[in-house]
């Protein structure tokens, strides 16, 4: 286990990338909440991370001290299904650009983010960071994946070859405010609300679920993951990734029930065996930044009903 390393400095150039996105969103407002006055690339000021010279210019005339990378596409099942080719050349390319120009201008420390779809399809359970890279991943989202552990060994290279303190997070599935709703590229919290929410106001007597409901995950709200990357940031500082999460285990079917519950739709719920289910469960092995004093705070009822409440105020906004 790391010893605690230097608090970060809250007049430090701090580079979120992807703040746009959910996560990318939640580590800014909680940089602000902790009074950090020096924030990089907001408002869509950022970079193109596809293209090298834009993402080297911002980082010569911007020189950020500490990096957050929580940019690249993601999606569900589906987007994955049919357009694995984007979604890897695009998470592969924004990495890549985003960690050597850091190098180049001696970012102080980088935080990678990964995903859980990094583990093997058949991981034990709950998945420890040993156990990456030890079997096949999920065929369903094999391309996102695999842009995503090419990410993490890149980091872990820098940290061989030049000493670089780049430091990788894998964090459980998340959600919360700012989530992308949209019936393209949501995941499945998203999506579920989006489509109960309109079967309730449609008048629908049942909403269609993929799969068999029985695929187990484990989810974390993003307000929780920001503080996460902001702990691992201040106190992990070691080559190994580490698992973000300590958030609720449950299957789809109890999530969808859920999501039933808070939006209060009044309909059934058709699970549909046909359609893929992905990997049979994915909860993480969290006792590493437990064990250096992380606890989330948000319990999950409480956090989907803010997810809702969200969705609510800004649906007419959302395609």
């Amino acid at each position: 286990m790391s010893e605690p390393t230097q608090a970060m400095d809250r007049r430090a150039r701090v580079y979120v990338s992807g703040a746009e996105g959910l996560i990318g969103a939640a580590i800014v407002r909680e940089l602000k909440r902790r009074g950090f006055t020096n924030l990089l690339g907001l408002a869509g000021d950022g970079p193109d991370l596809l293209d090298w010279v834009k993402v080297e210019a911002f980082f010569a005339s911007q020189c950020p001290e500490y990096v957050f990378v929580a940019s690249g596409r993601s999606g569900g099942i589906d987007l994955n299904q049919r357009q694995p080719a984007s979604l890897m050349r695009d998470n592969l390319l924004g990495s890549a650009n985003l960690i050597h120009a850091a190098h180049r201008h001696r970012a102080r420390k980088l935080l990678y983010l990964g995903s859980s779809c990094c583990y093997p399809r058949l991981c034990p359970q709950p998945m420890r960071e040993a156990d990456l890279f030890t079997g096949p991943l999920e065929p369903t989202n094999q391309a996102y994946a695999m842009a995503k552990l090419a990410g993490i060994t890149l980091c872990q290279a820098y940290r061989q070859e030049h000493g670089d303190d780049f430091i990788c997070g894998l964090p459980a599935n998340c959600f919360g405010p700012g989530d992308d709703f949209s019936p393209e590229n949501s995941h499945v919290i998203a999506a579920l609300i989006r489509r109960m929410h309109a079967a309730k106001l449609a008048g629908d007597e049942e909403v269609a679920i993929w799969g068999s409901g029985s695929p187990r995950r484990e989810f974390i709200y993003a307000d929780d993951l920001a503080r996460a990357c902001l702990f691992v940031m201040e106190r992990y500082s070691e080559s190994a990734p580490i698992n973000l999460g300590g958030g609720q285990e449950l299957s789809i079917a109890d999530l969808a029930g859920l999501v039933r519950e808070v939006t209060g739709y009044p309909g059934r719920l058709a699970f549909d065996p046909s359609r893929p289910d992905g990997m049979p469960c994915k909860a993480l092995d969290a006792s590493r930044i437990l064990g250096l004093g992380w606890r989330p705070e948000w319990d999950f009822h409480r956090a989907l009903s803010a997810t809702y409440a969200w969705y609510l105020e800004h649906e007419n906004g959302i395609s």
